[in-house]
Parts: structure tokens; sequence; C-alpha cells
């Protein structure tokens, strides 16, 4: 009997890195531009999210957006939303799903698509096929604008 409870349970161990696995930019599912499942099946971290947000190589969403949370980052966008309170208007579903494909929740938007790896022309040979951020970046990055509450 314990020989079977232990290899239960060994097989549950090795079971979850499975459960937990990336989804695929061609595999997020959108429901009215909410995303709600992690893309990686665990939680995001702020602190990288802020990094990837700064970055004017990965996110550059400072490019668009302007956000008094990073004073020390100059030349903030003006051609997007102020992103200050952001987390008081979006749910982290929407967030995520706006950060993954934002043209499925603003169907004219100008913001590109983070998440995907078709559709799209890359002018950079040995970009295509590829998404401008991983699945843990653009869990990260909503982990980080789910920081940005009004104060």
């Amino acid at each position: 009997m314990k020989s079977a409870v232990g290899l239960v349970a060994l097989a549950t161990v090795f079971a979850l890195p499975a459960l937990a696995s990336e989804v695929a930019p061609s595999d997020v599912v959108f429901n009215d531009g909410f995303v709600k499942a992690s893309l990686t099946g665990k939680a995001g971290d702020a602190i990288s999210g802020r990094e990837v947000f700064a970055n004017r190589k990965l996110g550059n969403c400072l490019a668009c957006h302007s956000n008094s949370e990073m004073p020390e980052q100059s030349f903030h966008g003006e051609v997007a939303p102020l992103l200050d309170g952001v987390a008081d208007r979006w749910e982290e579903a929407q967030l995520r799903g706006i950060v993954a494909n934002a043209k499925m929740t603003f169907e004219d938007t100008m913001m590109p698509a983070f998440y995907i790896d078709s559709g799209y022309e890359r002018p950079l040979e040995g970009f295509e096929g590829k998404s401008i951020l991983t699945a843990q970046q653009v869990e990260d990055v909503v982990a980080y604008l789910m920081t940005l509450k009004e104060e």
C-alpha cells in the first residue's frame, strides 16, 4: 500500500511541470479581450516586469505610454493612455489580454501585439515566427502593471 501511495505521489510531482507548461502564442484563449489563465502557469514577477516595461529593446512601453512611477526614465510617450492607476481601471485578465494582443480588446489600436508569432511582418531576419515578449515576460509586465494603483 505504501509503495502505491508513493508511486501516486511521485507521478503527481512529475505531472506538475506539464500542467504549468507555457501557452504557445497561437494557443492563447481570448474571451472579450480577457486572457484569464496565466500564460506560464505561475505568477509574474513585478520587479522583472518593471525592467521589461522600461527596456527600450523589449517592451519599449515608454515609447507610447507615460508612467510617473518611473521618473528616472526619460522620454515618456504621449500617444497612448497614461498608465498611472492602470490596476484600478483594468483587471489582471484584461491587462494580460492587452499586453499579449491589444487588438483583441481594441480593434483599431496601434499598440503592437507582444505575444503573437505569426500574422505580421518582421523587418529583421531571425525574428520571424517569434513573439516580441516571452510568455513569462508578459506575465511579469502584467504583475508590474498590477502594482500601478492610484495613491
